[in-house]
């Protein structure tokens, strides 16, 4: 793993962490590479039960190092940018840093500090839940540089903001307080201290059944945009696959006895 991202597992809890603080950890080539390979690598571990994501340093990602991006600008001999290469997924290689966390089976909390600019936002548009330093800064920076975002923000911003607000911050650029991203739905809540208070309710969250959390994040992930029969059908499927497994029983043991709860890792596939 590179030490460009830094992962530490305890209780179920993966403490992620953009770790380039020198340059408020500005997207490089080699940072696109750690981040999606850290994304990736947490995908299979079936004893995470709940991400923190955060940064290093006085903010959580400035955006694309663009001193260090010519090489994955430059058209391959295919005529295709690098950044723009992809396999048989939907996403190409620039939006898959971002859209790496949208796609993880388990809740992701981006606790955000200092700035999260342009491709930064993107990344912290990927997690679940977002919860901000009131003085932290956004933008959708890329107008700047006469470009538009890409790095999946079509798929993230739309359920955050209603249309004209999207527009409006990507006509712009505009720099905004963690207090307006508030107002303006991008991030969840702000707190004076947004690692601490992300690692507390990822906390909370890995402290429910596993199959019972993933299956929530499927379940609003692949409904949320559906019509109403497969939106219907998956809750009807996943309800299915929890109902009498060993970590719904324990769910109901410990509640009627009251006690702590004694969870194992997630099952390989409920529903």
């Amino acid at each position: 793993m590179s030490e460009l991202v830094t992962i530490n597992i305890d209780g179920g809890v993966a403490d992620v962490r953009l770790n380039r603080p020198d340059k408020y950890n500005a997207l490089s080539p080699e940072m696109f590479k750690a981040i999606i390979e850290a994304g990736e690598n947490l995908a299979e571990a079936k004893n995470v039960r709940a991400v923190v994501l955060s940064g290093n340093g006085r903010g959580f990602c400035a955006g694309l190092d663009m001193g260090s991006m010519q090489g994955m600008t430059e058209r391959s001999s295919d005529s295709s940018p690098a950044l723009l290469q992809r396999d048989e997924r939907p996403e190409n290689h620039a939006q898959r840093p971002a859209y790496v966390w949208k796609r993880l089976p388990v809740p992701v909390i981006a606790a955000i500090h200092g700035v999260a600019y342009g491709g930064g936002l993107q990344v912290a548009l990927g997690a679940d839940i977002r919860i901000a330093a009131p003085d932290a800064k956004f933008s959708v920076m890329e107008i700047k540089w006469g470009l538009v975002p890409d790095m999946s923000l079509t798929q993230t911003l739309r359920d955050l903001v209603p249309l004209d607000v999207a527009k409006e911050l990507t006509f712009t650029g505009r720099v905004m307080s963690g207090q307006e991203a508030l107002e303006l739905g991008l991030v969840t809540r702000v707190e004076q201290d947004p690692l601490a208070a992300a690692m507390a309710l990822a906390q909370e969250i890995a402290g429910k059944s596993p199959d019972a959390i993933r299956a929530g994040k499927r379940l609003l992930e692949e409904a949320w945009h559906s019509d109403e029969a497969t939106g219907l059908a998956l809750e009807a499927s996943l309800q299915m696959g929890l109902i009498g497994s060993p970590n719904q029983v324990e769910a109901i043991k410990a509640n009627f006895g009251n006690r702590a709860p004694d969870f194992k890792d997630a099952a390989d596939e409920l529903g």
